[in-house]
């Protein structure tokens, strides 16, 4: 009977392995097919482009991230200024606008034809704005949607690392920029890595900004490998590489988790007294965040209403065609949102229960389990270009085998949106699956085993007493999925059946044409969605004084 325990307890940790990172192993069993013409040539003409255009914009995105979330962290925790407490919270906002979105919206605005050149040459200024649709632009674009992810994670190194050691250093008088470099940055290092790890595989993962810009990048490639010369292998193949970087992202990110911890765990981290800032530099560093959140939020925010009422007029003689058009995207998303939610939080919640019991019943699980946990949730380290070009090869590959089987002619899978919900599980599966866990882990195990003593079986544990505890982490998870499968881009553009547009996707056909205005009210849309996952992660610093 005890031989059956791994077996019993490891099968749904197995079933959830196998479906989530089915579309990786496709990928990386794509080099067993062989090489055509098509590959022979992208690899020859334009891999050496596609590689120094990553590399810049992983090396400038990385160093602007780090400049700005790092800075404005410093400054939101060490110091009192005007706006302080506002800014603290509001500077995560711009993580509410997809890189897409800010992307086409800063084209329009600071292009050579946009509204702001013209506003400079018509009062004769003669000032020339840098051009945006350039290396450094893309960088600048980026850095803009994606340093709230290093300001997090600094924020909270600068709060709980070395918090004393700030105050001994204050208190011998030496100088803010000196405490910095000498103990704020080395104590929270760790912290910071971990948050640029996630801005470089971001980076590397986006599809949607490097289209709009035209900017060359594996992602791109890997599209255009497909959709242009109609090459699924040479997608595949070009997939493998940027897997590979990837990987690299995800073991150093590992080893900056690993270090994180510098200070005892059974101390408690001080309160942060903060120094108050007078004269020059009092003004001088509320202008610095109130710049970079009219750039990152404010502004484009109130471009995507100016573009949103041009469109409404400009389709005023057919506004009813356009309304219904838009209410048909918007219900496509919501439902392939709310399918989505759905499977994902029903195998997270699996994933996590069977994690549970294995952990429980089999003392040598642990390590195991914790390797199979890690490899079904590291769908969301990988690109959606990869996971789509991976689930439509396993989807076709399936149907095939399935209609030769069973003698039909046609196809049983291709088609539908079975590729689609598949990259959606296992690029978003992690979120149900930390939120459900962090809500499980504060489950003490003395209740299931008391409700063991009194002979309840472990399914009727889960359904009487954990599900209802975890309700709020559930709901959560679900929400968190929802809102990104709203937002996602490249699995749905790759991978979607005919006449299955959806906000994202006519976003990326709107910007495509430079139709600015039709492309507003879907994005605003899309941010409203964002704001709420963001209204939750600084719900408890809004409140903070």
């Amino acid at each position: 009977m005890r031989r059956l325990i791994p077996l019993v307890t490891d099968a749904p940790l197995y079933l959830v392995v196998s479906i989530t990172a089915a579309p990786l192993l496709v990928i990386l069993f794509s080099w067993w097919t062989p090489v055509d013409d098509i590959f022979i040539h992208l690899f020859k003409t334009g891999l050496s482009e596609v590689m120094i255009n990553t590399m810049w914009l992983l090396l400038g995105v990385g160093i602007g991230t780090t400049v700005l979330g790092v800075s404005l962290a410093w400054f939101t925790t060490t110091f009192d200024f005007p706006g302080r407490s506002f800014f603290d919270w509001a500077l995560v906002l711009p993580l509410a606008i997809p890189t897409y979105v800010l992307a086409f919206v800063s084209l329009s605005l600071f292009d050579r034809t946009g509204p702001i050149q013209q506003f400079l040459w018509e009062q004769g200024s003669g000032v020339i704005l840098p051009p945006i649709r350039s290396t450094g632009g893309i960088i600048w674009v980026m850095t803009l949607a994606l340093y709230p992810y290093v300001y997090l994670f600094a924020r909270n190194g600068f709060q709980t690392q070395g918090v004393r050691a700030n105050e001994v250093a204050r208190s011998l008088g030496k100088h803010p920029m000196v405490t910095l470099f000498k103990i704020t940055l080395p104590m929270s290092r760790p912290m910071i890595i971990s948050g640029l790890m996630l801005v470089l595989m971001e980076t590397l993962s986006d599809f949607g900004a490097v289209s709009i810009f035209n900017y060359d990048t594996f992602t791109t490639t890997i599209y255009k490998a497909w959709f242009s010369l109609f090459s699924l292998n040479a997608a595949a193949k070009f997939s493998s590489f940027l897997v590979l970087l990837v990987f690299c992202l995800v073991f150093l990110e590992e080893a900056a988790r690993r270090r994180r911890r510098y200070t005892p765990a059974d101390k408690p981290p001080a309160p942060v007294v903060r120094t108050a800032l007078t004269g020059i530099p009092r003004i001088g560093v509320a202008i610095y965040c109130i710049i970079i959140l009219l750039f990152a939020f404010i502004i484009p925010v109130v471009e995507l209403f100016n573009k949103a009422s041009m469109g409404f007029d400009s389709f005023r003689g057919g506004r009813s065609a356009f309304d219904l058009r838009y209410l048909g995207l918007l219900n496509r998303s919501i439902l392939l949102a709310t399918m989505a939610a759905l499977l994902t939080t029903g195998l997270g919640l699996l994933l996590v229960y069977s994690e549970r019991i294995s952990a429980q019943l089999a003392a040598d699980a642990p390590l195991k389990t914790s390797l199979l946990v890690r490899f079904a949730t590291l769908g969301y380290a990988l690109p959606g270009t990869i996971l789509a070009v991976g689930g439509i090869m396993l989807v076709t590959f399936i149907d095939h085998r399935l209609t030769n089987g069973l003698g039909i002619t046609g196809s049983l899978m291709t088609g539908t949106i079975s590729a689609m919900m598949l990259g959606y599980l296992s690029r978003f599966i992690v979120l149900s699956y930390n939120s459900i866990n962090v809500a499980m882990v504060r489950i003490t195990p003395h209740i299931s085993e008391a409700a063991r003593s009194l002979g309840a079986t472990p399914l009727r544990i889960m359904r009487k007493i954990q599900i209802p505890l975890v309700r709020g982490g559930i709901f959560s998870g679900a929400l968190l999925v929802f809102v990104d499968v709203m937002k996602e881009m490249p699995i749905t553009l790759m991978t979607r059946p005919f006449g299955w547009d959806t906000l994202a996707v006519q976003i990326f056909q709107f910007t495509s044409e430079g139709s600015w205005e039709q492309a507003a009210l879907p994005s605003l849309t899309l941010v409203f969605l964002g704001l709420i996952p963001v209204i939750l992660l600084t719900r408890p610093t809004r409140f903070r004084h």
